[in-house]
C-alpha cells in the first residue's frame, strides 16, 4: 500500500530526514517510534504532503505523492492525517466536525454510513453528538480527531502523537480505539513516543533516530531489542 524510498525531507534549509524508507501493507498496523526530535512527525507531514521531500520517493498504492498537494493526497488517495494539534472546532459540535471530515464525499447516504460507523467504535461521541468539541475532556478530543479522520473512508490513517499530553487511562482509551479500527480493517501507520504501549499494540515497526531509521521488524521482535529496552523501556 504505502512505500516510502529513501526520503530526505525537512523545513527551509534545515534538513530533518535523511533516507528515510518504509512500507505499510494492507490492513497493517505499523508503529513509527523513536526519541524527541527524532524526525516521526516530519516523516508523516511529508507521507501526508504537508512537506515536500527534497529527494526519494513515496506512493500509494503504486502511485507517486511525494510533492503532490495535501488536498489531493486526501481527496484521491485515500490518506487521512491526524496531527498531535488535532486542529478541532471549538465551537462546533461533535458532530459537525465529524461531518466535515466527510466533506469529500457527496452522498448523503455514506455520510449517514460513515457516521453510523464511528459512532458505533466511538461510543462517547455518540453521546456527546451534540455538545461543543471545545468541551470535551482531553481523551474525547483526541477520539474526536480519530473519528473525523476515519469519516471519509480512508485507506490509510497517519496519527500522530495521540497519546500527548494525555492521562495513563486516557491513553488507554485512544489506543482501544485505534485498535478497534485495526480490527475493522482500517491501515494505520502511527507516531507515538510511548514505545511500550505502542510496541504492544501494533504488528510491526519501525525505530527512526536523529533522522534516520536504525531498526525495524515485527514489534513482538523489536520489544525485545536490548537498544529499544535500554534506549526507550528503561530495561
Amino acid at each position: 500500500m504505502l512505500k516510502v524510498s529513501e526520503i530526505d525531507a525537512g523545513y527551509g534549509f534545515l534538513q530533518v530526514l535523511w533516507g528515510v524508507s518504509l512500507e505499510v501493507h494492507e490492513g497493517e498496523f505499523v508503529a513509527l517510534v523513536g526519541p524527541n526530535g527524532a524526525g516521526k512527525s516530519t516523516t508523516l507531514r511529508t507521507i501526508a504532503g504537508l512537506i515536500e521531500p527534497m529527494a526519494g520517493e513515496i506512493s500509494i498504492n503504486g502511485d507517486p505523492i511525494g510533492g503532490m498537494p495535501a488536498n489531493l493526497v486526501i481527496k484521491e488517495k485515500g490518506i487521512s492525517y491526524i496531527s498531535e494539534s488535532l486542529n478541532l472546532f471549538s465551537d462546533m459540535s461533535v458532530e459537525e466536525n465529524l461531518l466535515l471530515g466527510a466533506y469529500t464525499i457527496r452522498d448523503k447516504a455514506q455520510q449517514k454510513e460513515s457516521l453510523a460507523f464511528v459512532y458505533d467504535l466511538f461510543h462517547r461521541l455518540a453521546e456527546r453528538k451534540s455538545q461543543l468539541a471545545g468541551t470535551l475532556s482531553g481523551g474525547e478530543r483526541k477520539m474526536l480527531a480519530i473519528a473525523r479522520g476515519i469519516m471519509s473512508n480512508p485507506d490509510l490513517l497517519l496519527v500522530d502523537e495521540p497519546s500527548l499530553g494525555l492521562a495513563p487511562n486516557l491513553t488507554h482509551d485512544v489506543f482501544q480505539a485505534l485498535l478497534k479500527l485495526r480490527d475493522q480493517g482500517v491501515t494505520i501507520l502511527l507516531v507515538e513516543q510511548n514505545v511500550n504501549t505502542t510496541l504492544h499494540i501494533t504488528d510491526r515497526g519501525y525505530v527512526i533516530e536523529k533522522g534516520q531509521i536504525i531498526m525495524e521488524g515485527a514489534s513482538k521482535k523489536l520489544l525485545n531489542n536490548k537498544h529499544v529496552q535500554a534506549a526507550y523501556l528503561g530495561i
